[in-house]
């Protein structure tokens, strides 16, 4: 690699940058190109794409068992290691990012745990992550928010969900005030254990997650939307056989999004 910016998606970024003077010339508002670019509109226009133009940055990944996905945590402090990554999507998308970024060493930890609400992060989140000091870090959390108030007595709501989230960035932010945040759409598929009880309550907490998004301005991954597309290619089970945890597919395609949106990177 000739220096740190992306060999894989040099390409796209000149488009980009090709289309921001364009825009320019027109009289077009950054937000407005991401807009069209098929960015979120939570995205600022200094979020996307992010690089890594330093050594040994550290990025973080939290949030349930899609981020879990049998980790080793007797291992949790030895970041890029496979067995601490889990075999999920933060596996891959990790293993793009050290390829990619191999002369700068990105310092990648995942640490997920099965089951996890927002209210669970917030316990353990002194230890594992405003210890970490990341540079970079992503969270994808919501579904448990939800799914046990069905199957497991949880007595949470929307606005407890929203309001845990809003704090818990708050208190990141306070403590590490320039990290960047990428906050990752839950999401499910309908097929297995999503069925109709389901909606329209969950689509609340996709909203909230988004909304929550906007008022920090972080990077917004919208996985919902890639599997709503994707299930026009092939069936809910094909992605997700349970309706919450992705095949080897979906986990892919969760890589392949996180990787488009937060770094412009196309895989």
């Amino acid at each position: 690699m000739a220096d740190t910016t992306s060999n894989v998606n040099r390409h796209d970024r000149r488009d980009f940058l090709k289309q921001t003077a364009l825009a320019a010339t027109a009289g077009l508002t950054a937000s407005s190109l991401l807009w069209s670019s098929g960015c979120s509109a939570t995205q600022s226009a200094g979020a996307w794409p992010y690089h890594l133009t330093e050594t040994n940055k550290v990025i973080l990944f939290q949030g349930d068992s899609i981020t879990d996905w049998g980790r080793n945590r007797s291992k949790e402090n030895t970041p890029n290691d496979s067995q601490c990554l889990g075999s999920g999507y933060v596996l891959l998308t990790a293993g793009a990012l050290l390829d990619e970024y191999s002369k700068i060493k990105p310092i990648i930890y995942n640490r997920g745990i099965s089951g996890n609400k927002v209210f669970q992060l917030a316990e353990r989140w002194d230890k594992d992550c405003i210890a970490l000091k990341p540079d970079l870090l992503s969270i994808l959390v919501g579904v448990n928010d939800f799914w046990h108030t069905l199957n497991a007595g949880y007595k949470g709501t929307l606005e407890i969900y929203q309001n845990d989230y809003r704090a818990l960035l708050e208190r990141t932010k306070k403590a590490l005030p320039t990290v960047t945040l990428v906050i990752c759409e839950p999401f499910v598929l309908k097929c297995g254990s999503v069925n109709q009880k389901w909606f329209p309550a969950f689509d609340g907490y996709r909203d909230a997650a988004k909304k929550v998004a906007g008022e920090f301005k972080t990077i917004f991954v919208p996985f919902q939307s890639a599997f709503d597309e994707a299930v026009k290619n092939a069936p809910p089970q094909y992605w997700a056989t349970d309706g919450v945890h992705p095949t080897v597919a979906g986990t892919h395609l969760m890589a392949k999004t996180w990787l488009k949106t937060v770094f412009g990177i196309r895989t």
